[in-house]
């Protein structure tokens, strides 16, 4: 069902210019179709979702319910970024549930191109995440099934933390290594201090969270955010 609708997202988000994508952790839950409709009138480009599992980070969010509750009220791309142990025993289910994009850990597997290709296989864009600690060349040989590189600027799943600036060196990097095709996303840290240099860097996908779910006008948030691109 969902087919026709991941190739047609994952062709815009790579055509797109530089893209906000708010992530909803810090949304009202208890209002979330309201918190969705909010964020289209404001002109967001995708949703990006954070599920952790308690146990490849520290903190506990949400699974595949929240999923099929924003696949169900909009047609945004979802990029569904899997902080979580052994994602290759949840990434069917994610994919049943709506997302578009499913990014792993590369630290929370031992063969990111076997989950890679595991994605692959069911049509869902394929991304692989690092931490500041992971290097480039970690990953090198499983860059070329990558449909998306997400940069962490952050150690994944812990709030509070400053921007580290590794990650702009690393964007940098990857944008001489990678296809055209391949989407390079940042997170963590992404406010207007930062955004400007993360999208100079080669990122594509800006994730933000604070910026704009602590600002009372989500409009004024992502155009003000998107204009320092």
């Amino acid at each position: 069902m969902f087919l026709m609708s991941r190739r047609r997202h994952l062709a815009e988000l790579r055509q797109a210019p530089a893209a906000v994508l708010p992530s909803l952790l810090l949304c009202d839950f208890g209002n979330l179709e309201r918190e969705i409709r909010r964020l289209e009138s404001a002109g967001v480009r995708a949703l990006h979702l954070d599920v952790m599992d308690g146990q490849f980070v520290p903190n506990l969010t949400y699974g595949m319910p929240i999923v099929e509750a924003c696949r169900r009220v909009t047609d945004l791309p979802l990029d569904v970024h899997l902080m979580i142990k052994e994602p290759q025993n949840y990434v069917k289910q994610f994919c049943d549930a709506g997302a578009d994009i499913i990014t792993i850990h590369a630290e929370a597997v031992d063969s990111p191109i076997d989950v890679l290709s595991q994605i692959r296989e069911l049509d869902c864009g394929a991304g692989l995440a690092i931490n500041p600690g992971t290097t480039i060349e970690s990953i090198k040989n499983s860059l070329s099934l990558c449909d998306l590189v997400l940069v962490m600027s952050v150690n994944a799943g812990f709030g509070g933390q400053s921007f580290q600036p590794i990650a702009l060196n690393k964007l940098r990097e990857l944008r001489k290594l990678v296809s055209k095709e391949t989407l390079l996303e940042v997170d963590g840290g992404v406010n207007k201090k930062t955004i400007r240099d993360c999208q100079t860097a080669g990122a594509q996908l800006l994730v933000v969270g604070s910026a704009i779910f602590r600002e009372p006008n989500y409009s004024d948030a992502v155009q003000q955010l998107t204009e320092l691109t």
